[in-house]
C-alpha cells in the first residue's frame, strides 16, 4: 500500500515527522480493514492500494489509483470505518 501525503503550503519538518508516525498507526488499521473486506479477492500484500492523506482536513481517502474493482467495492465502507467518527489525530 502506498500513501500520498497532502500538506498545506507551510508544512514543516515537524508535520513531516508526524506523517511518518501517523503512517505507522494507519497501516495496521487499513490492513485489517482490507483483510476483512477483500482478503479472498486480493493478492494479499495490498501493494495495489493507494491512499491520499490530507493532513489539513484530517482525512484518509482511497485514491483513484487503486484498481477500480477494489475501489468501487470498498470506497463507501472505507470512509465510514477509517475516517468517521474520529479524525487522524485519534487513530490508534
Amino acid at each position: 500500500m502506498k500513501f500520498n501525503w497532502i500538506f498545506s503550503n507551510n508544512a514543516d519538518k515537524n508535520l513531516q515527522k508526524q506523517s511518518v508516525e501517523l503512517e505507522y498507526r494507519l497501516r495496521p488499521k487499513i490492513t485489517k480493514f482490507l483483510m476483512e473486506h477483500l482478503e479472498q479477492e486480493c493478492c494479499g500484500d495490498f501493494s495495489c492500494f493507494y491512499f491520499d492523506v490530507d493532513m489539513k482536513t484530517q482525512q484518509v481517502l482511497l485514491s483513484e489509483k487503486t484498481p477500480k474493482n477494489f475501489f468501487d467495492k470498498i470506497k463507501n465502507e472505507f470512509d465510514i470505518q477509517i475516517n468517521r467518527p474520529q479524525n487522524l489525530s485519534s487513530v490508534s
